[in-house]
């Protein structure tokens, strides 16, 4: 992995009007869409979480590095659909039903898709029902429930039970400023993520567990 690359550089520094260029670049030189997610957008994103983990940048770098790899992904993601190549997970992701609040939602569906795992972004104040025909629908492997008010928490509960109640067997993760690991078990969710740096290795884990 090489995140000295000229691509992995830009995503990594929030270079958004560079990459469509360096994108072109690695496709002149024959490398397919996969390979340049694989070794230059998956290694980059990477980077961004561990440098979020260690409050080396904060929330606004990361969004703007998110950005970048967008960029990235406009351009490659109808290169890999026509030649076939699907991620190789799928995931659900939403703020739980009550609560209106997104960035760290979007923020952890940027890193889940830089990782390379397919998202579908319910969006916010999604209620119990919505997640259970979404997991239906997408076959999801994994589950990711958003909450940043204490207030909006029972919902999180009311999702997980329902999503149970439906016979369904996601991964189901949560996350959120008042959520705790000790609150996912009580709940019955698989795991917890404190922050979107560590909703990436935290996710890896559970779906190849």
């Amino acid at each position: 992995m090489n995140e000295n690359h000229p691509l992995s550089a830009a995503i990594i520094a929030g270079k958004r009007k560079d990459v469509p260029d360096l994108v072109q670049a690695c496709i002149s030189a024959g490398e397919s869409a996969q390979f340049i997610v694989e070794n230059h957008l998956v290694p980059a994103m990477a980077v961004v979480g561990e440098k979020f983990k260690n409050n080396e940048i904060f929330v606004p770098e990361m969004l703007i590095a998110a950005r970048a790899m967008k960029e990235a992904l406009k351009i490659l993601e109808p290169m890999l659909v026509e030649a076939g190549v699907k991620p190789e997970f799928n995931a659900v992701i939403g703020t739980v039903e009550g609560d209106l609040h997104d960035i760290g939602k979007n923020l952890v569906a940027m890193m889940w898709k830089g990782a390379n795992i397919d998202v579908i972004d319910l969006g916010v104040n999604v209620p119990p029902a919505k997640f259970v025909e979404a997991i239906r629908e997408n076959n999801a492997k994994l589950v990711g429930l958003s909450a940043l008010l204490t207030t909006t928490m029972p919902a999180m509960r009311e999702t997980v039970k329902a999503i149970r109640e439906a016979g369904l067997s996601p991964k189901i993760m949560i996350g959120g400023a008042p959520i705790t690991i000790e609150y996912a078990s009580e709940i019955g969710a698989d795991g917890y993520a404190a922050d979107a740096g560590s909703a990436v290795d935290a996710a890896m884990a559970l779906l190849k567990a």
